[in-house]
């Protein structure tokens, strides 16, 4: 009897023993596939965000800027300079294409929690393309083009209208969320779904052009804010439909916000789209301008002229066309 019972234990921790054996063979092999999987699935989110990670400020301008030429040299120094003492320690990048500028304004807004601006708490942004074509007789708003898209005709009022819904929900929702994780967590997922971002930039864009829309009505009768003088003064964008049809259209296709035609204009006429975008969206716009190290234009302000209870970003250029979110540590 003994004997039988001993081979059955004996069989029996046998059997255990090779089920304990592939248990842990399957729960490492899940393991490693579950992590080749989520380094997958990060991979692939960090290549669709259009704004990346942190990164070390000198780290990347060594990396960037290698050699002893002139230029690379100037542009270390001015790194050097932000670091010293601007106090500037980290830079997010941004996708280099011609929404950049817009782009970094807008995820700093949203991850900050910046609220609606003040103008926006008081009207309905929705009704703004109807009114503008309606009210305003605006018929030409059908030759507005959506970045790639050139020309949409009768198409543009009902896409105009889905791009203000995406830019009024998707504000709410991100500066209602208190906790920072989340909202950064919030800003990553909405900024690596090209579909989405890009509605909330054409959004943009056709409130500047409804500005300049009243404004230029406004004028007339009233005074309106000097930027908008800037703007009717070039040639370029005289009135609201050359300046849909030389600046506007082009941004997020040929140009960036505000890279011009024209390289001889002062740098206020130069930079007046940034001026309305942030008149527009009540923020102090900051950008350093590393090409232009050791001048006043260094660090300049969009607009210059501010109220206080506006909340301030900061932007960093090599060269006015793309733009990287520099971060600050005391």
């Amino acid at each position: 009897m003994w004997q039988k019972v001993k081979v059955h234990l004996m069989l029996s921790m046998s059997f255990l023993t090779a089920l304990f054996w592939y248990c842990r063979r399957l729960y490492s092999f899940l393991a490693q596939l579950l992590k080749r999987w989520s380094n997958y699935l990060q991979r692939q989110l960090i290549r669709n965000l259009s704004v990346l990670p942190e990164v070390d400020l000198l780290g990347y301008s060594g990396r960037e800027w290698k050699g002893e030429t002139k230029q690379a040299k100037q542009m270390r120094e001015a790194y050097e300079e932000l670091f010293r003492s601007c106090h500037i320690k980290y830079l997010r990048q941004v996708r280099r294409d011609n929404y950049s500028v817009i782009r970094a304004v807008l995820f700093q807004i949203f991850s900050q929690g910046i609220p609606f601006p003040s103008w926006m708490k008081e009207r309905d942004i929705l009704k703004l393309p109807e009114k503008l074509l309606y009210s305003q007789g605006c018929n030409w708003i059908q030759q507005y083009s959506f970045g790639p898209e050139r020309y949409t005709g009768p198409n543009a009022f009902g896409k105009l209208r889905k791009c203000m819904e995406a830019l009024k929900t998707n504000w709410a929702e991100i500066s209602a969320t208190r906790d920072h994780e989340e909202r950064g967590s919030m800003c990553n997922t909405l900024f690596s779904d090209e579909s989405k971002e890009y509605k909330l930039y054409e959004a943009i864009k056709f409130i500047m052009l409804y500005e300049v829309v009243e404004a230029h009505e406004q004028i007339r009768n009233k005074p309106v804010h000097n930027l908008f003088s800037l703007l009717f003064a070039r040639d370029s964008s005289s009135d609201p439909l050359s300046f849909m049809m030389n600046h506007l259209n082009s941004i997020g296709d040929s140009i960036c916000l505000d890279q011009e035609v024209s390289m001889k204009m002062p740098v206020l006429q130069f930079h007046v789209e940034l001026f309305l975008l942030g008149y527009l969206l009540e923020v102090k716009i900051r950008v350093y301008r590393l090409h232009r190290f050791n001048t006043e234009e260094f660090q300049v302000n969009y607009p210059d002229e501010y109220r206080r209870e506006w909340n301030e970003i900061s932007l960093l250029t090599e060269d006015d066309h793309y733009y990287h979110i520099p971060l600050f540590r005391t």
